[in-house]
């Protein structure tokens, strides 16, 4: 674990200078003590043919909560080096929302999972996705404007 580790404005800062996530409005709502939630309003665009959240907008919410979590214990300078994705039913609702924390911190590994729930108009929740990474502890320069 670092000793500088962000707290959720620094991570929000962070959430904000990246262009995809701007694009689709994701907000992260809590982070700290090894989990950080990330949620984003569904709008048209990001559903599939058959009216299903696509499985490429719950995969990036996946990927960015889950290093997001990294995040708490390990600090910023972080990169996915992989992960797996479990789709257990179609994704419906109004929200979605994925909370993810930290497995295993490691020397230069953070092993995290994550769950991907859909939330409707009733504020319900409905566990859609499955997610399990694993955040590579990278020496990168993050942008001006994230600093």
């Amino acid at each position: 674990m670092r000793a500088n580790t962000p707290n959720l404005a620094f991570a929000r800062k962070v959430l904000s200078s990246q262009p995809f996530s701007i694009y689709l409005g994701a907000r992260l709502t809590a982070f700290g003590d090894g989990a950080a939630t990330l949620e984003l309003d569904v709008r048209d665009e990001l559903r599939q043919q058959n009216g299903f959240v696509h499985g490429g907008v719950l995969s990036y919410a996946a990927d960015n909560a889950l290093t997001f979590a990294a995040g708490t214990v390990a600090g910023p300078g972080l990169l996915t080096a992989g992960y797996t994705i479990d789709f257990l039913r179609p994704a419906r609702g109004e929200v979605l929302r994925a909370l993810a924390q930290v497995v295993r911190p490691g020397r230069t590994r953070v092993v995290c999972r994550c769950d991907l729930f859909m939330v409707d108009s009733n504020g319900n929740q409905t566990l859609c996705a499955v997610a399990q990474g694993t955040i590579a502890i990278a020496e990168t320069v993050l942008p001006e404007s994230a600093e």
